[in-house]
Parts: structure tokens; sequence; C-alpha cells
């Protein structure tokens, strides 16, 4: 009899010791980390998404970033990927042993894991329901996305994936955030090549750092500047009011100036790929979501941001 009560003992202490934290809110993802903070990022505020301004741009969630003088909030905005075919895995922030860790967001031909974050408009946690390839040409979800259909005429609609249920505004993973571990896709995807985030993506998040309302210590969670149309364009609010004049959003492509041969719809993407921006990351097949949204990084970190 004592023998089996000391079994029990045994197989109760392992199973408390089996589930830990870390089968509650994901840690194996720790060596990605590339930017660390004492404190946890600020909910992500809800906001509206301004309509895509070119065919062949997508949406990339806003984020909390990491400075020495606190979080500031990266606008979510639209860009013109690196190439065609290529999906954006937003970044994320996680929980780690007494700090919290950005993880950056990518490029790849799969969604991958960003945390259980509900980022909103087609990221809903796992995988992604704003779109889809077909060919060179990039199809918009409207139940999730919003267009400008003058510019804008490759479209369906589909509710996969959309949920009613409220969401979390939470914008890591971690204890008093999100609790997700990665998917069985998402798990088997990771450490496939992915292509780091464009120059236009890097320069809109160091303009963010260099606009003090930006901070979460100056907009109290609530940034003026919610979305944007494109980096360096046109600015709205978290209610969709625009709030300066509209840009020229005829931007060139990712690529182009590198001596491949412009493309002849200057608004996609184009086909070469620069290698030197690929690294290894976590990736996940292509997938539909909701409508809502939210968070990626340099010397910073995400967080994000709710739709409709």
């Amino acid at each position: 009899m004592k023998k089996l009560l000391l079994l029990f003992f045994i197989c109760s202490i392992a199973a408390l010791r089996a589930f830990s934290q870390d089968d509650v809110y994901y840690t194996g993802d720790e060596t990605t980390v590339t930017v660390k903070a004492e404190t946890a990022p600020p909910a992500l505020p809800t906001y509206t998404q301004p309509p895509c301004p070119n065919d062949g741009y997508m949406w990339t969630p806003g984020y909390w970033a990491w400075a020495p003088a606190g979080y500031y909030w990266v606008p979510g905005v639209w860009v013109a990927p690196p190439r065609y075919g290529l999906l954006w895995t937003p970044g994320y922030w996680g929980f780690y042993h007494g700090y919290y860790g950005w993880h950056d967001g990518y490029w790849g031909e799969n969604i991958g894991y960003y945390g259980g974050v509900y980022y909103g408009y087609g990221y809903g946690g796992s995988g992604f329901y704003g779109g889809r390839w077909a060919g060179n040409s990039f199809q918009y979800n409207t139940a999730v996305w919003s267009v400008n259909t003058t510019v804008v005429h490759n479209t369906y609609v589909s509710n996969q994936g959309i949920s009613n249920n409220q969401v979390s505004t939470a914008s890591y993973n971690g204890p008093g955030g999100v609790k997700a571990q990665p998917t069985a896709n998402e798990q088997a995807t990771m450490g496939q090549p992915h292509v780091a985030p464009t120059s236009q993506q890097q320069s809109h998040q160091v303009a963010a750092s260099n606009d003090k309302s930006a901070f979460a210590t100056a907009n109290h969670g609530k940034p003026a500047t919610a979305a944007m149309a494109t980096p360096n364009g046109q600015r709205f609010s978290a209610e969709g009011h625009a709030t300066t004049p509209a840009a020229s959003t005829n931007h060139q492509p990712e690529g182009a100036g590198n001596g491949k041969a412009a493309s002849t719809q200057p608004n996609k993407p184009q086909q070469p790929v620069n290698n030197n921006n690929q690294h290894n990351n976590n990736n996940n097949k292509v997938h539909a979501q909701p409508q809502h949204s939210a968070p990626p990084a340099h010397n910073s970190g995400g967080g994000g941001k709710k739709g409709k």
C-alpha cells in the first residue's frame, strides 16, 4: 500500500512538472528573440484598416516596438512584397523567464507562427485569411481586407476563419497575454528560409521611432496615427479618418534598381528576390482569417490593432 501511495505521489509530481507554464504558453522559440524588454507591451489598439491603395500591395499589421524610451506604435500599413508569391507573417512578443522578447516578422511562401496574437484583418492568431496568390496576381478577400476597388479588381469573398467571438487585445504570448502553442503545421515549417522585412518596412519603423506621439508614454496606448496607406503616406486615425492629405502611392516595387528590368506593372512586386535578405525563421501554410488587426521590429518589437 505504501509503495502504491509513493508511486502515486511520484506520478503526481511528474505530471505537475510536465504541466508547467511552458506548456501553457510557448517558449521554444527563445533562440529567435531579437529584442528584449523588461515590461509587457501595451494592449493592441482597435483601429480601422484603410483601403488598399495599389494592386499587389499587402497589409502588414501595426505593432508595439521597443526603444530605450519605451514602447512606440508602428502603424499598420500597406506595402509591396519583395516578390510574387510571398505572404507576411507578423512579428510578435513572447515572455521568457523574466523578460519579454520580440520576434521579427518575415516574408515567406507560407504563414508562420506569430505567437497566437490576434492582429485582425486576416491574422486571427493562427493562419491567414486576407487573400491568396493566383500565379503572379494577388487576390483580395474583401470579407477581411478593405480595398480601393477603382485600382484593385482581383477580389473574392470568403468568410472562412472569420469569428464573431470577442477576441483578445493582448499583444504578446505569455502570462496575462495570449497562451498559444504553434500548430503542427507551424512547427513543421520552422526553419524554412524566409525573407526579411523590406527597406520600406524598415524605414516605416524608423519613422515611427522618431515620432514622439507614437510612444505609449505620450498616447497612453491610443496612438493618433493608428494606420497608414503606405510608408510615408497618408495617415489615418483609429476610427479610419484621414489626418493628412493623400500621397502618391505609385512606388516602385522592392528590387527595382537591382539591375533587373522593371516590371511593366509598377504596383506589382518584382519576381527576382534579393537572396541576401533571406534568413531562417518560422512558417505556415496559407489559410484565411478574420477582420481585425496588430505587431514587427528593428531595435524594437511589436503589438497590434483590431479591426471592424
